[in-house]
């Protein structure tokens, strides 16, 4: 069977906050180390460390910080004297550093960091007691406005199978398209791009998989510049949203529809049973996905066997042994 995603050259870039590989750089000196990271995903990505307080300046140890006022644009300020205002600062750190990550594939944030933190990080009030609307770091929130299809997650959140899966899989896409732009956009290119990624799509969102390839049903006629980047946002927008048994197994049951005059009966049987136990919760999905490569193998067909859905990423990550 052909594989295309895993067979990527070198290692992917993708950003971290820098505690998370073990840095000591946190306000009191300390490090986050996430195992996770330096021993499993560092075989594949190649991470870009930063520390957006240590970068403005602010020095290790340092008193603590926080945010405060309006979740959608809060500030910065020193926990122990909100007058202390490094909001500045730290835009202006962002501004500097965000061009310098533009070949990034990805960014792993620290949760709850008022720099750094993606998702419900605690927004004060003036009078110093916590809010109940969350807001996003302010270096978090430079960079996602910047690179809005950059694949984000946070630390704590990729302990979840499902999420760090969803994550790693836009990871790797993300890197297709970057290599698919270094060679120059065509739209050949985009449509042989939509093809193999088509069951992955619908393992996605199978409605927003047609919507998107009616965008390339006249590619040739449209300037490949223009319309890749609203290609591409599209398939980003699908991939972001989680896979589910049930789309996984439309994905399984269409691609057993391509061994029907292969099989024979107890073969036929044998793999819509495995599905079904899938579909039940019974196996993971590496399970079916193992089965059916095994047939594709035995009976290749070039169109199916160049998806990606096969491999998005390397098989060693074991990412499907849970899901």
């Amino acid at each position: 069977m052909t594989t295309t995603t895993n067979q990527i050259p070198g290692k992917i870039k993708v950003g971290v906050s820098a505690c998370l590989l073990g840095q000591e750089v946190r306000y009191n000196g300390t490090h986050k180390h996430m195992p996770l990271l330096t021993q499993e995903l560092a075989k594949y990505f190649d991470f870009v460390p930063t520390c957006p307080e240590l970068g403005a300046g602010m020095g290790v140890p340092r008193p603590a910080i926080r945010l405060m006022g309006d979740p959608a644009a809060p500030r910065a300020v020193r926990v122990s004297d909100a007058s202390v205002d490094f909001t500045q600062t730290l835009q202006d750190y962002a501004a500097e550093r965000i061009p310098q990550l533009q070949d990034l594939a990805g960014y792993i944030f620290i949760k709850n960091s008022p720099s750094c933190g993606l998702f419900r990080v605690k927004v004060y009030h003036e009078n110093g007691n916590p809010g109940m609307t969350p807001g996003r770091g302010v270096f978090a929130a430079a960079l996602t406005r910047a690179m809005p299809l950059l694949p984000v997650e946070e630390d704590g959140r990729l302990h979840d199978p499902v999420l760090r899966e969803n994550f790693i899989t836009r990871v790797f896409a993300m890197r297709e398209w970057q290599l698919l732009c270094a060679r120059g956009l065509t739209a050949a290119g985009l449509i042989d791009l939509h093809s193999r990624y088509k069951y992955t799509l619908m393992a996605h969102a199978p409605q927003d998989y047609s919507k998107l390839g009616q965008m390339l049903s006249d590619a040739g006629k449209h300037d490949a510049n223009q319309l890749g980047p609203r290609y591409f946002a599209g398939m980003m927008q699908i991939l972001q949203l989680k896979a589910t048994r049930k789309t996984n197994t439309n994905v399984l049951m269409h691609l057993q529809g391509y061994l029907k005059k292969q099989l024979q009966s107890n073969e036929k049987s044998s793999l819509g049973s495995v599905i079904e136990h899938y579909r039940q919760g019974i196996v993971p999905l590496i399970v079916p996905v193992t089965m059916l490569k095994h047939y594709f193998h035995v009976f290749p067909d070039p169109y199916i066997n160049r998806q990606a859905f096969w491999q998005p990423y390397p098989d060693d990550l074991s990412l499907r042994n849970s899901l």
